[in-house]
């Protein structure tokens, strides 16, 4: 029934300005604007919907994963542009966790919602 659908996941933020500018300068993607929500196009040529939520509660999960060749060049670049890594139980001094699968280390949209950078 779905399968030649172009599915997209979403999940929402409190602030559609301050999502735009995040999710564009600060993590390099194309954003564009309709009707008040936020589509992000990914490198794949997914898009992810983001919309605003006047109650928004931050998700408890990671919300989108971000595959990269080289972590500590992720995290580093990142951590230039102000990203702050989250600090888990087993990751290292930089937030990133090796040994549990592929390194990953997390970090937070201005909305709370909690992203990835992973080496594949």
């Amino acid at each position: 029934m779905f399968s030649e659908t172009k599915a997209f996941s979403g999940f929402s933020v409190d602030d559609i300005p301050t999502a735009e500018l995040f999710y564009s300068s600060t993590l390099g993607l194309r954003v564009s604007e309709v009707n008040g929500m936020l589509t992000l196009t990914l490198g794949g040529g997914g898009t992810v919907l983001v919309y605003p939520k006047p109650n928004h509660v931050a998700a408890t999960f990671t919300v989108l994963n971000f595959p990269v060749d080289d972590i500590e060049s992720a995290v580093d670049e990142l951590t230039r542009k102000g990203v702050r890594f989250e600090k888990y139980e087993n990751t290292d001094e930089r937030g990133i966790m090796r040994g549990y699968g592929p390194p990953i280390a997390w970090f937070t949209d201005p909305a709370g919602n909690i992203l990835s950078v992973l080496e594949v």
